[in-house]
C-alpha cells in the first residue's frame, strides 16, 4: 500500500500551492497514476481530499456514489473509465467490480475505510491511505488561509478575517475547518439586527413549551459571561461591568455550568 499525506486543497491547485512535503508526495502519486492504466482505491476519512483526487487522477471521468447502484449498473455499460465514490456503500461490490474487470474499464474509487477482501484487493492495484488532518498539523495553517480568501471573495468584503488563538476544528477534516472559518468570518462582520435575526429564526423552529422563556435564557446569559470572562478576566470584574453583584453572577454561572 502507498501511504500519502494529502493536503485538502482542491488537486486541481496543485502546482500553484506551497503546503506541505506531503502534498508535493501525493501530487507526484497522482500524477504518476494519471498516466498509468491501473484502478486506484483511495482510502480515508470524510474531508481528506479523496475525491478531489480521484477527480485529479481520471479528470474526464463521471463520479458515481456507489450508493447508486441501478444508476452506476446501467452507466457501466457504456464508459472507459469511471470514478466510484463511497464504495462502501454499495449493496453489491462484487457485481460492480466484476463487471469493471470483463469489461477492462479504468476505475478510481473511494472508500472510507479500508476492505479487508481478496476480490477488492485483485481489482485495485493501488490503494493511496490519506490521513486525516489532525495527524498533519503541517497542512492546517495553509488550508486556514485558503478558506479565509474564499470568504473574501464569497462575501464580497475587503477585511481579512481576524484568526486570534483560533482551535481548528478537525473533526470532519476540512468540512470542519472550512464552516469553522466561514462562521467566524461572518461573525466577525455581523451586525446587532443580523445576529437578532439568526436568533430569531433558530427560536421560531424551538418555542411550544410553557417554560420557553427560562429554557432558552441561555442563549444570552452563556455568551455574555464567556465573552464577559474572557475579556476580563475575573468574575469580580465581570460583575462590575454586568452591574451584578458577585452572588448573582455566580448563580448564573452555576445554572449554566453545562455550557460553561
Amino acid at each position: 500500500m502507498i501511504v500519502v499525506a494529502l493536503a485538502v486543497a482542491r488537486v486541481v491547485d496543485a502546482k500553484h500551492i506551497n503546503a506541505s512535503a506531503s502534498w508535493t508526495q501525493a501530487f507526484k502519486t497522482a500524477t504518476l497514476l494519471k498516466s498509468l492504466s491501473v484502478n486506484a482505491l483511495i482510502i480515508g476519512e470524510s474531508g481528506v481530499g479523496k475525491k478531489s483526487l480521484a477527480s485529479y487522477i481520471l479528470p474526464d471521468a463521471i463520479i458515481f456514489d456507489a450508493s447508486n447502484y441501478d444508476e452506476l449498473l446501467l452507466a457501466l455499460d457504456s464508459m472507459n473509465s469511471v470514478i466510484i465514490t463511497n464504495l462502501e456503500n454499495s449493496p453489491n461490490i462484487k457485481k460492480i467490480l466484476d463487471i469493471v474487470t470483463v469489461r477492462s474499464i479504468r476505475i478510481v474509487a473511494t472508500a472510507s475505510n479500508l476492505y479487508k477482501n481478496d476480490f477488492v484487493d485483485k481489482v485495485f492495484s493501488i490503494k493511496l491511505d490519506i490521513p486525516s488532518l489532525r495527524e498533519r498539523p503541517e497542512d492546517v495553517s495553509f488550508l486556514i488561509d485558503k478558506y479565509i480568501n474564499e470568504a473574501v471573495s464569497l462575501f464580497g468584503a475587503s477585511e481579512m478575517l481576524k484568526i486570534t488563538n483560533i482551535n481548528p476544528d478537525l473533526s470532519k477534516n476540512s468540512h470542519s475547518l472550512k464552516k469553522q472559518i466561514m462562521i467566524q468570518y461572518l461573525l466577525q462582520n455581523i451586525n446587532e439586527n443580523e445576529l437578532m435575526e439568526i436568533i430569531q429564526k433558530y427560536l421560531f423552529e424551538k418555542l411550544g413549551s410553557n417554560s420557553d422563556y427560562k429554557n432558552f435564557l441561555h442563549l444570552y446569559e452563556v455568551p455574555l459571561i464567556k465573552a464577559g470572562l474572557q475579556k476580563f478576566k475575573s468574575q469580580l470584574q465581570l460583575s462590575d461591568k454586568l452591574g451584578l453583584n458577585r452572588n448573582t453572577l455566580r448563580k448564573k454561572i452555576s445554572e449554566n455550568d453545562k455550557y460553561l
